[in-house]
């Protein structure tokens, strides 16, 4: 499977173009493409700047000497390739099993383009048996779960060893284990205006290509 991770990630880099800004996602999949990234801007002089959306992805690209910006220094972003651990026949999908959603979605809402790179398993009919994760404020946390408990959402509070887990930004993620999400739009309707949740980990509408890791080899759908 590493092998078939890495395939998808160099199929991805091929999108990438001189000159471009360049989303860098977060994940085990996406790591692949952000080397390969790396790899062409030493081996073949590719001109890009990319913009993070991680700090492990920041330490990542640095390391491979690929320019980078933050999200607030570029007017746009020409392309950002990212992971997903759930996608659906809409190509609508769940995001945040690293815990990096915030910063995923801040990058692919100022995205041109966005495309997805998977293996076949996070491709579902149905989203919603990966845990949903939704980053809150930690004030008020502990009422967040109540109430998303009073809703059946069976809501479990991350963790990281024996405390809770803290993002990037300095929140917490409550992962709603639901099953099935029958309707990702009114969900995530109803969690933007929930008072605490920064953000959630559906991403709707927001990408044009899945590349997908199957064991006969690379595909690309397409809307």
């Amino acid at each position: 499977m590493e092998n078939l991770k890495k395939q998808v990630g160099i199929e991805a880099a091929k999108f990438v173009k001189d000159g471009m800004i360049v989303g860098l996602g977060t994940g085990s999949t996406a790591k692949y493409f952000v080397e390969e990234i790396g790899r062409r801007v030493a081996e073949e002089g590719l001109n890009i700047v990319g913009v993070t959306t991680s700090n492990v992805t920041f330490d990542l690209a640095q390391s491979l000497n690929i320019p980078l910006k933050s999200i607030d220094e570029v007017e746009y972003v020409d392309l950002t390739v990212d992971g997903a651990d759930e996608v659906d026949p809409k190509y609508n999908g769940i995001k945040g099993g690293g815990a990096a959603l915030l910063m995923e979605k801040i990058v692919a809402t100022y995205s041109n383009d966005c495309i997805w790179i998977v293996d076949g398993s996070k491709i579902v009919e149905t989203l919603g048996k990966f845990p949903l994760p939704v980053e809150v404020v930690p004030y008020g946390a502990r009422r967040l779960l109540a109430k998303f408990e009073d809703k059946g959402y069976n809501p479990k509070m991350r963790l990281s060893g024996d405390d809770y887990l803290v993002t990037d930004m300095g929140h917490y993620i409550i992962d709603l284990h639901l099953e099935k999400i029958e309707d990702s739009y009114a969900l995530a309707d109803e969690l933007d205006n929930t008072v605490g949740v920064v953000e959630h980990g559906l991403f709707n509408d927001m990408i044009s290509k899945v590349i997908v890791a199957r064991e006969t080899g690379v595909e690309i759908l397409e809307k």
